[in-house]
């Protein structure tokens, strides 16, 4: 089963992903970037996650930022990371998608095919 990180700072989205996803794949909660980036850190296994859930809209350090820190490290950088937000202008999904997220979802999230699709060609 292929392991997610889903990266979500409102409990009712995280909830809402984990109960469309769970049946499918692992999914591991973080509810801001710093407690994501702290647990990969400590990670000895070496079996991180096969794909990146990342709100964009975080307290603290944003999906962005986050972003950018995952694709400097050469661990991380080529693991696929999807955009969740609630920004939906086409511009912003342009602009998503040229800092590096592979694929983007828009909240509130009302097509779950639309998600797994997404999930799917990535992973």
């Amino acid at each position: 089963m292929k392991t997610l990180y889903l990266v979500e700072d409102n409990p009712d989205n995280a909830d809402l992903v984990i109960d469309l996803l769970e049946d499918s794949y692992r999914i591991v909660h973080f509810p801001d970037a710093n407690a994501a980036l702290e647990s990969l850190q400590s990670d000895t296994s070496g079996s991180g996650p096969d794909l990146f859930l990342l709100d964009i809209s975080l307290p603290g350090m944003d999906g962005i930022t986050l972003l950018r820190t995952l694709r400097q490290s050469p661990k991380w950088k080529s693991i696929p990371a999807i955009a969740l937000t609630a920004h939906a202008m086409k511009s912003e999904k342009e602009g998503l998608m040229s800092v590096g997220f592979d694929g983007y979802v828009s909240k509130p999230i009302v097509d779950e095919e639309a998600l797994t699709h997404s999930i799917e060609k990535l992973t």
